[in-house]
C-alpha cells in the first residue's frame, strides 16, 4: 500500500498565500498619499463633459474668462489653505481683502501717494489683519472660527468707514494699482497679470510647504498639535506666522481684485469668504488639518470656475449652479472623512 505524504502545515501566523488588499482600501491609500489626484480627476471630467455639452466651452475666449474669474478667489484660497492645514479656518478673508483694496485706493486717489507706496500700505494692512487674527488665536486661545467670525464684522465695518460706502474709480488711481488687469495673448486666449500672480503665488507657497522646515511644521501642527508641541515645535509662534503670511496673501488678492474690476468697491468680494473655503475643500485639503496641497487648491478654484461657466453655457439657472457646487462640497467632505477613517 502506497503511503500518502501530506504537505506540512504552514507555521502559525503565516498565511498559506498572501491576501490581496480590498480595492476600496487601496483606493483610499492612494487618495490619502496623493490629495491632488481626486480633484484633478474631477476637473478633467468636468472639462470633458462641458466641452461635449457646449461647443463654446473650449473657445479660447471662454477659457481666458474662466481663468480671469477664478484669479481673485484663487489667491484668497491659497491663503485660506495655510490656515486650514493647521486645523483652523478663516471667515474674514474677503473682509481683509476688501479693506486692503480700499486702503490702497484711498491712499492713491485721495492722498495722492505714489502707486508703489499705496500698494505696500495695502499689503501691510493685510499683514496686520492676519497678525490680529493670529494673536487672538494664539495668545487668548480663542477658536479660529469665533475669532475670524468676529473680525469679519470688525474689518468690514472699518472698510465701510474708510470708504464712506463709496467706490473709488480706477481712473482716479495710480496705474500701478490697475496693472493686474492688463492682458497678454497665449494661444489665442488672453490672460491677465492677475492670473500670473495666482500661479506664482501657488508655486511659492507649494515650495514653502513641501521643501522647508516651516512647511513641515505647518503640517505637523495640523495633524496633531500636542504631538508637534512635544516634538519641540513652537506651536504658537508657528501659528502666528501662518496667519501673518495668509494676511499678506489676502493683501495680494486685493491688488488682483482692483485690476479685475478696475475699481475699489466696499461691496466687492462679499461672498469670497465661503468661496475660498469651497475651493480649498474641493482641492482635497482636509478641514481637520494636516492633509492637503496648495496645488490642489488651485485645482479646486478651477473646478468651481469650470462648473459655473459650463452650467451657464448649457443654460442652467444660477440657483441650480449654487446647488451643484454645494453638492460638490458635501461630496468632497464625505470623501475626506472616508479617507481619514482608520483601515
Amino acid at each position: 500500500m502506497t503511503a500518502v505524504h501530506e504537505a506540512p502545515p504552514a507555521p502559525p501566523g503565516e498565511p498559506d498565500a498572501p491576501e490581496k488588499q480590498p480595492l476600496r482600501r487601496r483606493v483610499r491609500e492612494v487618495l490619502h498619499a496623493n490629495p491632488v489626484l481626486g480633484p484633478a480627476a474631477v476637473l478633467l471630467l468636468s472639462v470633458v463633459v462641458f466641452s461635449v455639452g457646449s461647443d463654446r466651452f473650449l473657445d479660447p475666449t471662454n477659457i481666458s474668462l474662466i481663468v480671469q474669474q477664478v484669479a481673485v478667489v484663487g489667491v484668497l484660497a491659497l491663503g485660506q489653505t495655510l490656515i486650514i492645514l493647521t486645523a483652523g479656518i478663516d471667515l474674514s478673508v474677503g473682509a481683509i481683502m476688501v479693506l486692503s483694496s480700499i486702503v490702497m485706493a484711498n491712499l492713491s486717489a485721495e492722498a495722492g501717494l505714489p502707486g508703489p507706496v499705496a500698494l505696500l500700505a495695502g499689503f501691510a494692512t493685510g499683514l496686520f489683519c492676519g497678525l490680529v487674527n493670529g494673536f487672538l488665536v494664539t495668545r487668548l486661545k480663542l477658536p479660529p472660527f469665533i475669532v475670524t467670525l468676529g473680525s469679519l464684522n470688525v474689518f468690514f465695518a472699518l472698510n465701510l468707514w474708510l470708504s464712506g460706502s463709496a467706490t473709488v474709480r480706477g481712473s482716479d488711481m495710480s496705474p500701478w494699482l490697475l496693472v493686474m488687469g492688463e492682458t497678454f495673448p497665449v494661444l489665442g486666449a488672453r490672460f491677465t497679470l492677475g492670473s500670473v500672480v495666482l500661479l506664482l503665488t501657488c508655486l511659492v507657497l507649494a515650495y514653502a510647504l513641501r521643501q522647508t522646515g516651516w512647511g513641515r511644521h505647518v503640517y505637523a501642527i495640523g495633524d496633531d498639535r500636542e504631538a508637534a508641541r512635544l516634538s519641540g515645535i513652537r506651536v504658537d509662534r508657528m501659528l502666528l506666522s501662518v496667519y501673518a503670511v495668509a494676511g499678506l496673501v489676502y493683501g495680494l488678492a486685493a491688488w488682483v481684485l482692483i485690476g479685475r474690476i478696475s475699481a475699489a468697491s466696499p461691496q466687492a468680494g462679499i461672498d469670497d469668504n465661503l468661496n475660498s473655503i469651497t475651493a480649498v475643500v474641493l482641492g482635497g485639503t482636509s478641514l481637520f488639518g494636516g492633509r492637503g496641497a496648495i496645488v490642489g487648491t488651485l485645482v479646486g478654484a478651477l473646478i468651481v470656475g469650470v462648473f459655473r461657466n459650463g452650467l451657464t453655457l448649457v443654460g442652467v439657472d444660477a440657483l441650480w449652479q449654487n446647488f451643484a457646487v454645494g453638492i460638490l462640497v458635501i461630496v468632497a467632505v464625505s470623501i475626506d472623512q472616508w479617507i481619514r477613517k482608520p483601515a
